[in-house]
């Protein structure tokens, strides 16, 4: 059995307000609070033990969360741009009320159809799956039987998570994956996969 723990980045100062921080943003670093996140993280991990690798997203906040876990484990951090977060376009900085107030029926397309971007962007939600399915397809084949740190964002993390469960896509909306959690997914030979854990802080308290 192999197993992806799922650790969303620590918090940057856009996270408390709920902005919307993608790929084609300011890559914001992590905040004061959100690099004490990133140390509670690698305490839980080195406790948990086992880990035979940490694979990031190559933005700023996760290379940030990342680090610390990798040299925590004595592991070498390894960078997969495929981790990256979606690209929001002309939303970024954005609350959702915001973009609901000034891009209403581009958001309700964008919630309607995982085929549908945000306003200004070039990437769909349809785009993020293949590639962070591809992501996943790889580190498979490459740590079968062993347990792997993937430090990612929102969206990458819940595709993730909506794969494993066979979840329609408009599911993506309908979970949290707080600044800092960990979530664990269990894939076996056959690729079956089963969710193990979602949304975990109690690292945080």
């Amino acid at each position: 059995m192999t197993t992806l723990v799922l650790l969303r980045h620590g918090e940057t100062l856009l996270t408390p307000g709920g902005r919307l921080s993608g790929s084609g943003g300011s890559n914001p670093g992590l905040s004061p609070v959100g690099r004490r996140q990133a140390r509670a993280a690698a305490d839980a991990l080195a406790h948990r033990g086992g880990i035979e690798a940490v694979v990031t997203s190559p933005m700023r906040r996760c290379q940030e969360t990342a680090r610390p876990v990798a040299e925590r484990l004595g592991l070498n951090l390894q960078v997969d741009r495929d981790l990256r977060e979606a690209d929001f376009g002309a939303w970024e900085g954005l609350t959702f009320s915001e973009v609901r107030e000034r891009y209403p029926d581009d958001l309700s397309a964008w919630f309607a159809s995982p085929e549908s971007p945000p306003s200004g962007a070039e990437e769909t939600m349809q785009q993020v799956t293949r590639r962070v399915a591809a992501v996943r397809d790889g580190l498979l084949a490459q740590y079968a039987g062993a347990t792997v740190v993937v430090v990612s964002h929102v969206v990458p993390l819940r595709t993730l998570i909506r794969l494993a469960l066979q979840a329609p896509p408009h599911s993506l909306f309908r979970m949290e994956v707080a600044a800092a959690s960990l979530s664990t997914v269990t894939y076996e030979e056959d690729g079956t996969a089963t969710v193990q854990a979602l949304n975990d802080t109690h690292h945080l308290n």
